[in-house]
């Protein structure tokens, strides 16, 4: 099927500068809000373990639903993005929903308050998720594409780990005084909020490009083609080879970390991701798309055989880092393939779909990812994790022969 030119040709884009500023923009709120969410999510799982003695099968069903709620989110922001034009407005309303539910955190008394404040969180990331991303490809060039997706990536993960940072500091500085940090986590998240409302340009979507009804039908869904469809089939192989990263914290807490130290886990993780994603993305222009999703195949596989094998705090330095390395080269990049794949006017349809499918596949993978630990241990988790990633290797293989040239 004839794919649908972008709304906007390029002569009537902004100028290349102000292309760069808004990706610049929408790079900086992921930041700012990364700092707070991993201020709060890098205690939460040693937190409910230890202080309020949730079992580690419960984290995992809590972060897994937690995901899953984002994702179907998404997929309704996402079509109401494409139908009504409007993806700077639901994205402000996503994140300003998230910074409202902030000082939960602190004031909850319980495991329902964070339980309920988790949720609603993740249903502010779901609303801002789908329309955030097709928002960058409005406004970016198609050879720009992974570059921008990089760059995005980048600056949000430089946020995922100045908040673990911040969290090491603050435990050591407060003598563990949780409520204080959650406290502490409020200020980023409206700055993010500030940031968005005031420095991102959103191009106008042209009425007579816009579906005339909410994408969600099986006549508009037959529009994304088979090219899309083979990237959910792709993305849903990847997310079931791996799962939630608080288990990458309880791997920490189990390898003697004191709580205080649990969030150099994601630190370390965050820095190996925003090193490789921009470049990822660079390649990614530049080179077979399927080549990068290999090696992200081969990172993930390499992480989990480390993380279940290799003992003390090298096997766990080492892992980590190699997970965050298969993070920076496959995130991103199915940010490219489904810009790309789908028709201008239906992006957000289909960011929304493609996440709220690999959501439903994270708390899957989530589940088995607890019940493996509780049951066997953390070897029996990761131990999974590797063999369901020698899985999509070799579907991958199969899949690049068997998609026509597609990637």
């Amino acid at each position: 099927m004839k794919k649908t030119a972008d709304p906007m040709p390029a002569q009537a884009l902004a100028s290349r500068a102000n292309i760069h500023r808004s990706v610049w923009a929408l790079g900086f709120v992921s930041m700012f809000m990364d700092i707070s969410s991993e201020l709060i999510y890098a205690l939460l799982p040693i937190y409910m373990v230890t202080v309020l003695g949730t079992s580690v099968l419960a984290v995992g069903l809590i972060e897994g639903i937690a995901e899953a709620t984002a994702s179907i989110m998404k997929v309704f922001s996402g079509a109401l993005s494409d139908r009504f034009g409007k993806r700077k407005l639901l994205a402000v309303i996503g994140y300003g929903l998230a910074a409202l539910t902030k000082p939960i955190f602190p004031l909850a008394n319980s495991l329902d308050w964070l339980v309920g404040a988790r949720f609603v969180d993740r249903i502010g990331k779901g609303i801002r998720g789908a329309p955030r991303d097709a928002l960058v490809a409005d406004v970016t060039p198609p050879e720009l594409r992974g570059a921008a997706y990089g760059l995005r990536q980048t600056l949000d993960t430089i946020g995922a780990f100045i908040g673990p940072l911040l969290a090491i500091g603050l435990m050591w500085w407060t003598a563990n005084n949780y409520q204080l940090i959650f406290w502490v986590a409020v200020l980023p998240a409206f700055t993010a909020l500030a940031i968005l409302v005031f420095f991102v340009r959103e191009p106008k979507l042209p009425a007579t490009n816009r579906p005339r009804t909410l994408p969600l039908n099986r006549q508009e869904l037959g529009r994304l083609g088979s090219r899309y469809w083979w990237v959910i089939v792709i993305g849903l192989a990847f997310t079931l080879a791996r799962f939630s990263e608080a288990f990458l914290i309880l791997r920490g807490e189990s390898s003697g970390l004191p709580p205080m130290w649990a969030p150099a886990v994601l630190v370390l993780m965050s820095v190996a991701f925003s090193l490789s994603a921009y470049p990822a993305g660079v390649l990614s222009d530049r080179m077979r798309k399927t080549d990068l999703l290999l090696i992200g195949v081969a990172l993930l596989i390499a992480a989990d055989l480390i993380l279940a094998f290799v003992p003390g705090l090298f096997g766990l330095g080492l892992g980590v880092a190699l997970w965050g390395l298969h993070m920076g080269f496959t995130q991103g990049l199915f940010n490219v393939l489904i810009a790309d794949s789908a028709p201008a006017e239906l992006r957000g349809t289909a960011f929304g779909l493609f996440h709220l499918l690999t959501g439903i596949a994270l708390l899957l993978a989530s589940v088995i990812a607890g019940l493996l630990w509780d049951s066997i241990g953390f070897q029996g988790t990761f131990a999974a994790g590797a063999l369901f990633a020698v899985l999509t290797g070799a579907g991958l293989i199969a899949l690049r022969r068997s998609a026509q040239g597609h990637f």
